[in-house]
């Protein structure tokens, strides 16, 4: 090399980096660089995924979701296999013209308004319901609490468009019996409003006017399991029975299952023969049965049987408990419940023109 000129040397030089480039290249070069270059810890928050990350990604969000609705798919088969395929397809008249009128009723466990368009023949439509959870019954509200929340029902009614004078109220028969309700009573009474009080008999008549529909009054009856009692009616040669039996939150007065099965199936076995083909029904417990089986927007939903539920909290194990007695009692194997429907909607039906 020391005898070469300068030129020479460069130009062996060049000739050794030259077969070194092309040998790298040839025997997978790329690779071998990717391997030797420093690890990245984490991609970048601002930059996009290459068209391959984001495929992947897609493709195991996608695996994902299909795994959880696989799951939920499956959930809701085993506990709802006896509803498949089954509906209640019956459309009320609606009304003619009409005029709105609001209600709010003072349940066992708070207040829910109610807001429906009725016209002279009493065909009716639910325009707007809202269901509030009040702690007025565990007497842990004061009077400007209950005062209140009264007002907020009331201006939300006005703003709908109901008058003043088509507002009203009602406590029923469960919450009667509550410590709390005699609060409520003295502030609407501030408030200028008369509060209406119903018996258990009364409520079951209004339930049934509200969600019987006339077509099934010959062979049917209706089951309203409120937090304080629960209602059973059916009409009978031109009148309405109706029987008051425990209600779902009678746990909490150490009164065993078995007492109040007993109980319930003995109330239930005074429905007629021939009233039991179907079984309207309304009320807080069912409404959680209806929602997990409900199909859409519609406005009947059949429920499954009672064996099919596997529920935790007290108060819906010990409706599920006067279900499954009344389901046992009567034979009835369709309970069709009615999102719509409320005594005290019957209420309003019940009032003049």
């Amino acid at each position: 090399m020391q005898r070469l000129t300068v030129a020479g040397r460069l130009l062996i030089t060049a000739l050794i980096l030259a077969a070194i480039f092309f040998g790298f290249r040839y025997f997978g070069g790329n690779d071998a660089l990717r391997k030797l270059s420093p690890k990245q810890s984490e991609e970048s928050a601002t930059l996009p995924r290459s068209d391959d990350q984001t495929s992947t990604a897609s493709s195991d969000e996608s695996s994902a979701s299909d795994n959880r609705s696989s799951s939920s798919s499956s959930s809701d088969e085993a506990s709802s296999s006896s509803n498949a395929g089954r509906s209640f397809n019956y459309t009320p008249p609606a009304p003619n013209g009409g005029k709105l009128k609001g209600v709010v009723e003072l349940g066992a466990s708070g207040f829910n308004s109610f807001i429906i368009r009725v016209d002279d023949q009493k065909n009716w439509k639910l325009e707007k319901a809202e269901f509030g959870n009040s702690l007025v019954i565990e007497n842990m509200a004061s009077d400007d609490d209950v005062r209140s929340g009264l007002k907020s029902y009331i201006g939300k009614m006005l703003d709908f468009g109901v008058s003043g004078r088509d507002i009203h109220f009602v406590v029923s028969s469960g919450a009667v019996k509550a410590d709390g309700t005699q609060k409520i009573i003295r502030a609407l009474k501030s408030l200028n409003y008369f509060v209406n009080t119903v018996t258990p008999e009364q409520e079951g008549s209004l339930g049934l006017r509200s969600v019987l529909p006339a077509d099934y009054e010959s062979n049917s009856f209706v089951v309203d399991i409120g937090s304080g009692n629960t209602k059973i009616s059916w009409k009978e040669g031109g009148s309405t029975k109706a029987l008051e039996t425990y209600g779902a939150k009678y746990f909490q007065n150490g009164t065993s299952d078995e007492a109040v099965a007993t109980e319930v199936k003995a109330k239930a076995k005074q429905v007629p023969d021939d009233h039991r083909k179907t079984c309207f029904i309304i009320g807080g417990v069912p409404f959680e049965l209806a929602k997990a089986v409900r199909k859409g927007k519609e406005r009947y939903t059949v429920l499954d049987a009672p064996s099919a539920y596997k529920l935790d909290n007290a108060k819906s194990k010990a409706g599920l408990n006067i279900y499954k007695a009344i389901a046992d009692a009567t034979g009835c194997d369709q309970f069709v419940f009615d999102w719509d429907s409320n005594f005290t909607i019957g209420f309003l039906l019940a009032m003049p023109k």
